[in-house]
């Protein structure tokens, strides 16, 4: 099975909630994602101008309610781990979990069971144009020590309720999910 594949079985497999991200909503959003896979067939490279897939992990210590969070370098935002595939990633998980442990320096992250928590459809300057990203919420263990990676100027442990006073609202959404989903 090819990468391409799996995102297509991943998506259609989604059940999350988008809210008042998109006006699609939850299912048009999922239905654009595929649509886009569908029509072109590298998207899930860097080089599919049209917009390409991306994968990224919320690192989370439900422990202590806190959230790990990058400065991104290119951005200048506080934002969740994620990034690219890379031809490696036999899934779309597997691609967000190489990213969250790449840009954190966390070893021994795993990905909460389930799928994915969020989709975000988000613009980026040309020539892409446009990131798909599938998030993930990634389990931090007990002994967790951070490391800053050359993508990011700073990296930081954010209480659950700081969130919103740093990071956008597509980040504030990605943490009440990964909180629902660890509510159960």
């Amino acid at each position: 099975m090819t990468l391409h594949d799996d995102a297509v079985l991943v998506l259609k497999g989604y059940e999350g909630s988008e809210g008042a991200e998109g006006s699609a909503g939850r299912l048009g959003l999922r239905e654009q994602y595929l649509d886009h896979l569908a029509a072109h067939p590298d998207a899930m490279w860097k080089r599919c101008e049209a917009g390409h897939l991306t994968a990224s992990a919320l690192v989370v210590d439900p422990e202590r309610g806190r959230v790990l969070l990058t400065l991104h370098r290119k951005l200048g935002m506080w934002l969740q781990m994620g990034g690219h595939c890379e031809p490696g990633d036999a899934t779309l998980a597997a691609a967000a979990l190489r990213e969250a442990t790449e840009e954190s320096g966390v070893r021994g992250l795993a990905l909460l069971p389930g799928g994915p928590l969020r989709l975000d459809r988000h613009p980026i300057p040309a020539p892409c144009n446009w990131h798909l990203d599938v998030q993930y919420a990634a389990l931090a263990p007990p002994d967790a020590v951070a490391a800053i990676s050359e993508e990011s100027l700073d990296l930081r442990w954010f209480g659950y309720d700081e969130v919103a006073g740093v990071a956008d609202a597509s980040v504030v959404r990605l943490v009440a999910a990964a909180r629902a989903a660890l509510d159960g």
